[in-house]
């Protein structure tokens, strides 16, 4: 087991979620708290084609350590060739599987949830990423099931097939990102295998975390969009402590704009504005604030700004 990620306690980790879970915002929830961060979801196809914006993803910060690639896959050999791909690079841990995105787009070409369907197919293709990764750890995220629940078929046969660990959306693939989190199918998958178990779906707060790993039994929790406009859940979790000063919200608001400014160049102005819309949700004079950044290029005028707005502005909700 890879001494990097222990699972003698609860394993805090960034889930991946495409358009935000970047280098620059993995780099900060790793600062300030979780203990794995999964680069966002890359495909196969892509990998193996050499896709220069594909190759450019897997890129981490320094500090992600230790650091996951998740990927796509609809066949074993192609899931084998993105591999072989990743086994070239340094500095990657583990390789994920992802076997839970419900995007059509994603589904229809047979990958995501839509292995869900094709349990042999499944287990395939993860013997066929345990055989050729030279990485320390294999994982697998899964959701319940596609239209009906089988998820504890579905988490043994990730278990037979050599997975070290899984992450589990409490969710079916039909249920998307609307319908209630099944906790229990969770807590029920944990009973059934030995491996390590991370629960996730709808932890979007410090009680929230902490009620789930004790309801489900789960050796960590996964966080994506609970932690979008609200990385310091990290740092509560941490910390063990449901108090977050502003002064932290401040810091690392701050140290996540450099970072995109760092990794994008002046491109990252543009690219923070939907960061500051989040982070900036239920504070005093946030339209405003929203208002004036949608039409703001300069680096220092816009770092300016969110530093004085989020160092006085007052948070009313």
């Amino acid at each position: 087991m890879l001494e990097k990620l222990s699972f003698d306690k609860p394993v805090f980790v960034l889930a991946p979620l495409a358009g935000f879970t970047d280098l620059p915002f993995r780099s900060v929830a790793k600062k300030f708290g979780a203990d794995l961060t999964v680069s966002e979801m890359l495909s196969s196809n892509a990998l193996a084609h050499g896709s220069v914006k594909t190759l450019h993803m897997l890129k981490k910060s320094s500090n992600e350590d230790p650091y996951s690639v998740q990927i796509s896959a609809s066949q074993a050999d192609m899931a084998k060739r993105a591999v072989e791909v990743l086994n070239e690079y340094e500095g990657i841990d583990i390789i994920d599987l992802n076997c839970g995105c419900p995007v059509p787009k994603v589904v229809g070409h047979g990958s995501g949830s839509s292995l869900l369907l094709n349990l042999p197919l499944m287990g395939d293709i993860i013997k066929t990423i345990k055989d050729t990764s030279s990485k320390s750890l294999v994982s697998v995220k899964i959701r319940l099931g596609f239209e009906k629940k089988n998820h504890i078929n579905i988490a043994k046969m990730v278990e037979d097939s050599g997975a070290d660990f899984l992450a589990v959306h409490g969710r079916t693939r039909v249920g998307k990102f609307k319908a209630p989190v099944d906790y229990d199918a969770i807590k029920e998958i944990k009973e059934v295998v030995s491996i390590p178990v991370i629960a996730n779906g709808d932890i979007d707060s410090y009680e929230k975390a902490k009620w789930v790993l004790e309801h489900t039994g789960a050796n960590g929790v996964m966080i994506g969009r609970g932690a979008v406009g609200a990385p310091w859940i990290f740092h509560q979790l941490r910390t063990s402590s449901a108090d977050i000063s502003q002064d932290i919200k401040h810091k690392i608001i701050l140290e996540h704009f450099d970072m995109m400014i760092e990794f994008y160049g002046s491109h990252g102005v543009a690219m923070f504005r939907k960061h500051t819309h989040t982070y900036s949700k239920g504070y005093r004079g946030a339209s405003a604030l929203r208002d004036k950044v949608n039409h703001i290029n300069n680096i220092q005028e816009y770092r300016t700004l969110i530093d004085k707005f989020f160092s006085n502005s007052e948070q009313v909700v």
